[in-house]
């Protein structure tokens, strides 16, 4: 079975979000589960000339799409395992960030036309295409629309996964139609062009990151327009959680660590008194410690926390928080800081080996989203013996379980409602655990020995590829949802 991953980014070459952790560490579960899985993104100016070094020219070809027809070279090398190419166009793609451009439409366009023409340049054929957000949704119109009867594509069926709905690569119709040179068939959506709507409509099965996130896509309240399609489609749509990559995430080996652990509280609580020192707060094992891990914006339940954060320092915690994001978050967290300095800590920015000491750190994890498709840090927070507060959406109600100390079942700490005093009765409640050391220490037994690997995804994965495999046809006739 041949699985070609068309992303925008991927761990360890480039990054900006949960898509590259994604895109990293399911192709190297595929290809330890025999898959011969390979991942294809642009070849941007941020990826580390470390890994440059692994890659090799394999050819170069010009790339029609529209009036334009742009060079196009394609690079290829194993990294971890797994093999990748990288889409090489300096007009497009060598710039300092990864996204947020005027042209962004017009560069994504070309990158899924250009992971058209490259399989024409590669010793080896895709089964599957597996594309990920709008970035490369484009990939299944093309594949039906131009490419059915092409030698390579030729059979070839494609998967489609929603990391966040509420990013769908939107721009006026006519510029979408100039861009593919056709009329744009299915892509259209509230008068607009909209690339992730040509994977929701062509693509021959569609995934999400979570079983939740899957249904509530098929409402209007989360469905961000495209709740009608999601539902006509919905035989096809399926949600698997994400795993994390258990061997980067490792509290028994990671070297951003003061101390090593597995499942010990007392060697946990070691990295606690060293994160406190770290940071200038009062060092004392017995004071619960919070921990926030997060791009500040809405959607992650901040104004929550806001509301309610007098209130929860009231409780003698102290709170760290890393991340950046909406001025009115990192300026009401500052004040807090500035004002609870015995209480409070912010680093506003992203330093991964930070993050890793505030998992290993702190005794609780919040996590009051809005929605959350699938999350990965509630994940990370368990390995590392962090109980999570979250709120039930998306994939947190499917990884995070409230515990039930009669069942002496359970992992964390949930409220449903999206309410500031919800969320600060579930903090409250953990809180209150925590003060049973006994009971405390059986629920971050629970959650940091559960397995939150890559496995059991890659297994659905597998299924939904071989299934697409097994019916593949030489010719089929599309239908074009509107």
């Amino acid at each position: 079975m041949n699985v070609l991953f068309a992303v925008s980014e991927a761990v360890p070459l480039a990054k900006s979000g949960g898509l590259a952790d994604v895109a990293g560490a399911l192709p190297k579960a595929l290809v330890g589960r025999g898959v011969d899985a390979r991942v294809i993104l642009p070849k941007y100016e941020a990826i580390p000339a470390a890994y440059l070094e692994l890659f090799q020219f394999v050819a170069s070809f010009n790339v029609s799409f529209g009036w334009r027809n742009q060079y196009c070279g394609i690079w290829q090398g194993e990294v971890d395992g797994v093999v990748y190419y990288l889409i090489d166009n300096e007009y497009y793609f060598k710039r300092g960030g990864l996204y947020g451009y005027d042209d962004d439409p017009e560069r994504f366009v070309f990158l899924a036309a250009a992971v058209m023409e490259a399989a024409r340049h590669m010793d080896w054929a895709p089964d599957i295409v597996h594309c990920h957000d709008w970035q490369t949704a484009l990939i299944p119109y093309l594949l039906r629309m131009r490419y059915a009867q092409d030698p390579v594509w030729n059979g070839v069926r494609s998967v489609l996964t929603i990391h966040n709905l509420k990013y769908q690569g939107k721009m006026p119709l006519e510029q979408l139609k100039e861009l593919l040179g056709s009329d744009a068939e299915g892509l259209e959506c509230d008068g607009a062009g909209n690339c992730l709507k040509g994977g929701l409509v062509y693509a021959d099965k569609i995934t999400t990151v979570s079983e939740t996130y899957a249904e509530e896509i098929q409402t209007e309240w989360y469905g961000e327009g495209l709740d009608s399609l999601l539902r006509y489609r919905s035989g096809d749509l399926l949600g698997i959680v994400n795993g994390i990559d258990q061997e980067l995430f490792n509290p028994m080996d990671d070297s951003a660590l003061h101390t090593p652990y597995r499942s010990s509280l007392s060697r946990k609580r070691k990295n606690k008194l060293a994160l406190q020192q770290e940071l200038g707060l009062p060092e004392s094992e017995q004071t619960p410690m919070i921990g926030i891990v997060s791009r500040l914006v809405e959607n992650k339940g901040f104004d929550l926390v806001i509301h309610v954060l007098e209130e929860i320092l009231q409780e003698n915690v102290q709170l760290v928080v890393l991340g950046a994001g909406e001025y009115r978050y990192e300026e009401a967290f500052n004040r807090a800081a500035f004002y609870h300095p015995k209480q409070v800590k912010v680093w506003l920015g992203y330093n991964d080996r930070l993050a890793r000491r505030i998992y290993a750190g702190s005794d609780m994890f919040l996590m009051p989203s809005q929605f959350e498709p699938c999350g990965l840090s509630q994940l990370i927070a368990l390995r590392y013996g962090s109980v999570p507060i979250v709120r039930l959406t998306g994939g947190l109600k499917d990884t995070v379980k409230a515990y039930n100390e009669a069942a002496k079942e359970g992992n964390g700490f949930t409220f449903l409602t999206y309410n500031a005093h919800d969320m600060l009765d579930a903090v409250r409640r953990a809180l209150s655990y925590y003060r049973k050391e006994e009971e405390w220490k059986r629920i971050v037994m629970i959650g940091s020995q559960e397995d939150y690997s890559w496995n059991k995804s890659a297994k659905a994965y597998i299924g939904i590829y071989d299934g697409l495999a097994s019916h593949r046809k030489e010719t089929e006739t599309w239908p074009v949802i509107s």
